[in-house]
């Protein structure tokens, strides 16, 4: 059983009521999850304020409450703690609740706009490989060792991500390998981590919804290095503009990985193929199963990573060739009649025109390049039009569709988007709301040797319409189209 005081060691606190020996269950900020005698953290969130729920959650039988300010609240047999931050401190107290679980665990963060994803998960496959117990925080799914959990964000919240952290030690973890999104960096819900490393992959154009302006979205991402100890590695991709500002202030150990630039670590692209590429890393030829400039982008930072961490090079490279891609990202599949589909989560204006970009290199010149692609709702619609014009400029076809339309009407999106397309352009592109339609109507387009992406959505199995989430999967719906005849 912890008490209070435990919980709040090494915060700056005053004691505005109560008892800071009480004995306590469990640490919330949500003050729907109180139950008796846990503690709840209010927290001026970005769309609800938590002190307006402080009332609720001492009904619900909070014994302690930590909050910014106390306004109206009467609770005579309730501990009531002041400070000045909340949301920069529940990662400290999740840490304290849980016994800091980062500081027995290797943690290392990937942030950046495209690449997260895969390189936190391949980096947790290659250490499973390399016989390491391993957890994952990602977009996809979380994993403790072998167990796997539901993933809700790509950054969990303060608590959660301490939780999984602790679970992750108890069942023997070593490592732990997390995507570090710009919206947990801005809200504080990586206090408390002890990192060992962190990794960039690049900046381009996304969340400006949140984020208002490009500078305050770098700035996000900068804020991760700035807060990496001496005792980590900052790796960063040198051939991205922004790759360098990353590393500007960082108090830890500097390394650059590179295509085209001088780094720390090199790569050289031998041979592209729609199947995989050879790839020369660090002198030595390297067979891999993934395709795409990009991706050599992602295979250079999982193996930097694994050299920074002190694994034999002779050790790594056979992993590498081994490795398969992540579910949703650059997933090929093949028709009877040999049409080929690639589902990936692009759904940024520069992942898609890395997408097609990766397409472009392994076409032989005959074949069609057939692109769904639509924009999710309730984001930032700066980039529909952008994500329509890299669509059209490097595909023959191009069919607008539904994404995830959240609460807004989907022809609106498909509107937004249509600007993007100049008027010599309309002629090949086609509007088609219902999605499974618009991939329908793609395959009924495409000719043996043909290639359709459908873009967006990924690894994700749903549609979300009208704030309710319905069963949706590209990967499904293509398997099933390919193989009706």
């Amino acid at each position: 059983m912890k008490l209070l005081k435990d919980i709040l060691e090494g915060l700056d606190v005053e004691l505005v009521n109560g008892d800071l020996s009480v004995e306590i269950n469990q640490v919330h900020f949500d003050s729907r999850n109180v139950k008796a005698g846990d503690v709840f953290v209010a927290v001026p969130g970005t769309h609800v304020d938590g002190h307006r729920y402080i009332n609720k959650a001492i009904a619900s039988g909070a014994i302690a409450v930590v909050a910014e300010k106390f306004e109206d609240v009467e609770a005579k047999n309730v501990s009531l703690v002041k400070m000045e931050d909340t949301a920069k401190a529940l990662g400290q107290i999740a840490g304290n609740f849980y016994e800091n679980p980062s500081s027995k665990l290797k943690v290392v963060g990937v942030t950046g706009t495209n690449g997260k994803t895969t390189i936190a998960t391949l980096l947790y496959k290659m250490y499973r490989e390399l016989g390491y117990k391993a957890g994952l925080i990602s977009t996809i799914k979380y994993y403790v060792d072998e167990n796997e959990l539901p993933a809700t964000h790509t950054t969990p919240d303060a608590i959660q991500i301490q939780s999984l952290m602790a679970k992750m030690v108890e069942a023997g973890c070593e490592y732990c390998f997390m995507e570090v999104s710009s919206h947990a960096i801005d809200q504080d819900r990586i206090e408390g981590i002890e990192f060992d490393g962190g990794i960039f992959t690049n900046l381009t154009h996304d969340h400006l919804d949140y984020h208002k302006t490009f500078a305050e979205y770098l700035k996000a991402k900068k804020k991760f290095f700035d807060l990496l100890p001496a005792t980590a590695f900052a790796l960063s991709n040198a051939d991205d503009k922004n790759g360098m500002v990353m590393l500007q202030n960082t108090k830890a150990k500097k390394k650059t990985y590179a295509l085209k630039s001088l780094a720390d670590y090199k790569c050289k692209v031998i041979e592209k193929h729609l199947d995989g590429m050879l790839l020369s890393i660090e002198g030595m030829e390297v067979w891999t199963h993934f395709s795409g400039i990009f991706n050599a982008y992602n295979l250079m930072a999982v193996f930097a990573t694994a050299v920074l961490l002190g694994e034999e090079v002779d050790e790594v490279l056979p992993v590498i060739s081994a490795l398969k891609p992540v579910a949703g990202r650059f997933e090929i599949l093949r028709s009877p009649d040999g049409k080929y589909a690639i589902v990936d989560y692009a759904h940024t204006p520069d992942a898609l025109k890395n997408v097609l970009s990766g397409i472009a290199e392994i076409r032989t010149g005959n074949e069609q390049v057939i692109t769904v692609v639509g924009a999710g709702g309730d984001r930032d619609k700066t980039k529909r039009p952008v994500m329509a014009q890299e669509a059209v400029s490097q595909s023959d076809k191009v069919i607008l569709t539904s994404d995830n339309p959240r609460t807004e009407v989907p022809e609106q999106i498909i509107t937004d988007m249509e600007v993007g397309v100049e008027a010599h352009q309309k002629s090949k592109v086609l509007s088609i709301v219902n999605r499974r339609e618009a991939i329908r109507t793609a395959c009924m387009l495409a000719q043996p040797g043909d290639i359709i992406l459908i873009a967006g959505k990924g690894h994700e199995d749903y549609q979300e319409i009208n704030g309710v989430k319905h069963h949706f999967d590209d990967k499904e719906v293509i398997n099933e189209l390919f193989n009706a005849n």
